[in-house]
Formats: structure tokens, sequence, C-alpha cells
């Protein structure tokens, strides 16, 4: 009897990509044969990082994670554009995988997981994030950086790579987080 491999899609805009989002990667690959962590565009969020950047940053991150944890399924990144289940379909993903830090999430996941089943016969699979990641999000982490904030206090939630790219976007002139950092209100 043949086995079929299961592949989970991890679609995110992971901009940028945090410390929950490599902890919902580090336990997939104990559940699934490979995991395919594909980068989209959010149309109602503004991104901090291009597709480009957020494809290296993620592919530095898993080659690190596969590095320190060679056992496991296989990762790859990925980048698409459109509806999420349509490319899911073209890579042979048997199920989404989607992170739950808290009750919020569940109930905005559940109803996407529903109408993904019911439009596109897919499954979703939920993880939950390890507690230290309860609170995590990469809108917050947007939200500190352009607002002024220490970005020190980040390393809890971002690795030490995205800590330096978000240093280089606030020190960029030309970048909005950058303009946005220096027009920040003094207290």
């Amino acid at each position: 009897m043949a086995t079929s491999r299961h592949l989970a899609l991890y679609s995110g805009s992971f901009d940028p990509m945090t410390l929950g989002h490599l902890d919902v990667l580090r336990r997939a690959r104990g559940v699934f044969d490979e995991v395919v962590v594909a980068i989209g565009r959010n149309p109602e969020k503004e991104a901090l990082f291009t597709v480009a950047e957020r494809q290296s940053l993620a592919a530095g991150l898993v080659a690190e994670l596969l590095r320190e944890e060679p056992r496991g399924a296989a990762v790859r990144v990925e980048t698409y554009t459109g509806l999420t289940v349509d490319f899911a379909r073209r890579i042979g993903a048997c199920a989404l995988l989607r992170g739950i830090r808290h009750a919020s999430d569940l109930a905005t996941e559940c109803q996407l997981a529903i109408t993904n089943r019911q439009v596109a016969g897919i499954e979703t699979v939920f993880l939950v994030t390890g507690e230290a990641f309860a609170y995590t999000s990469s809108s917050l982490i947007k939200q500190i950086a352009a607002l002024g904030g220490d970005l020190d206090r980040l390393a809890t939630m971002v690795p030490p790579a995205v800590l330096a790219a978000l240093r280089a976007k606030r020190a960029d002139p030309h970048n909005p987080l950058g303009r946005l950092a220096r027009n920040a209100p003094e207290e």
C-alpha cells in the first residue's frame, strides 16, 4: 500500500517573520513530511518589507532552523500571488497550516478554515504557539518600530536577522519606517 506525502502550506505575509512563526514551523516539522512557507501579499496590510526581502529573511531563518534541527520535515520558502487555496492546490498541499496564539486568533481562523474547506476542499491544521509568543504579532512589531520604540526590546519577539533588518529600515531616510521614526513625537 502506497502512502502519500503530507505537505502543509504555511502561508502568511511574514512581514516580518517572528519567533512565533518559527515556533509554529518547528512544531509542524514533526507533523508533516514537508512544509512550504509561502509568502503572500495581504491587501489589507501595508507591507514594511518587500516580498523579495521577506523571502530572503525567511530563507535564511529556515536554513538556520534546519542546521540547528536537522531531523524533521523538509521546508522550503516560496512566494505567491492570488488566493492561498489556489496556490495550495498547485503545490499539492494536503492542508493549510495556521498558528494560533490566543482565542481571538481561533475565532478568525475557524471562519477561514470552514470557508476554505467548503469552497476549496482543503483542510486547515492549527498549531498553538508556545506561551512565550501568545501576544507576538508582526503588526505590533511594525508599529513599535515605526513609532520609535526601543528595538532591543523586540529581541524576545524576532530573530536577530529580523532585528538587524528593522534597524536598517529605520536608519534609511527614504524608507517610510525611517521617516515615521524620525517624526515620532517626543515624550
